[in-house]
């Protein structure tokens, strides 16, 4: 009798946990895909009626989006979406690329097979993505990826302030790129530089080199830092 109250209660917070993540995931991600856009005002009663909760959670999303500086509280306004600058963020990219090499160096995991699968099975996706070139999927292709390296530390305090610090610079490519008159060859351009950083993962975890890893993603984030504020400054 006295175990029932306490299942229940467990099974409330872990379907409490499960809204508030699926909420997250999907806000998140509509920022980094431009779908709320840099400055758009996000509304509590609309999202939660969207996903078929009360405001309590959509507020709780909403505050830790706000502390990983994608939203933003303006008195008298609301919630809105931050806006982004190459140059505001080089310190964020400095950090990056030096966090980036500690993935086969701290705690790394051995990739196991089903692992090693969906990174080639990503690196088909950027091959693809070469013939039809799409800006959704290929930023969507980057986060599968991003997820994908981080699991191959299992040093909680890094993937997590990794994955924090990818979050905050991944859209600016999207916004920076769209504003260009060379839009799509750059597209295609940032594509194939992408999908040869990928072979090159591929291939160091296949050999189970993983302290390679760390090293190739450090010197493709710092590459890219580097063309995104050429092209930002034409």
């Amino acid at each position: 009798m006295n175990d029932e109250p306490v299942a229940a209660t467990e099974t409330e917070e872990r379907g409490a946990r499960h809204r508030f993540d699926r909420i997250y995931r999907v806000l998140r991600t509509r920022i980094c895909l431009l779908d709320y856009r840099p400055g758009q005002r996000l509304r509590e009663e609309d999202l939660a009626e969207e996903f078929g909760v009360s405001r309590t959670p959509v507020r709780r999303v909403l505050v830790k989006l706000e502390a990983e500086g994608l939203l933003r509280s303006v008195h008298g306004v609301g919630t809105i979406v931050t806006d982004i600058d190459v140059d505001e963020l080089a310190q964020v990219y400095q950090l990056r690329v030096a966090l980036a090499e500690l993935i086969g160096n701290l705690a790394p995991v051995e990739p196991e097979a089903d692992t090693i699968a969906a990174f080639r099975t990503l690196l088909a996706r950027c091959e693809a993505l070469t013939h039809d070139p799409d800006p959704r999927e290929f930023a969507r292709i980057n986060m599968d990826f991003f997820h994908l390296l981080n699991s191959l530390t299992a040093n909680e305090p890094l993937r997590e302030i990794s994955e924090r610090l990818y979050y905050q610079t991944t859209r600016i490519w999207l916004k920076t790129a769209s504003r260009l008159s060379r839009y799509e060859q750059m597209l295609l351009d940032e594509i194939r530089i992408f999908q040869r950083e990928v072979a090159d993962i591929v291939a160091a975890i296949e050999i189970g080199d993983l302290g390679a890893v760390g090293h190739i993603r450090r010197s493709h984030i710092s590459m890219s830092f580097i063309r995104l504020r050429h092209e930002a400054g034409r």
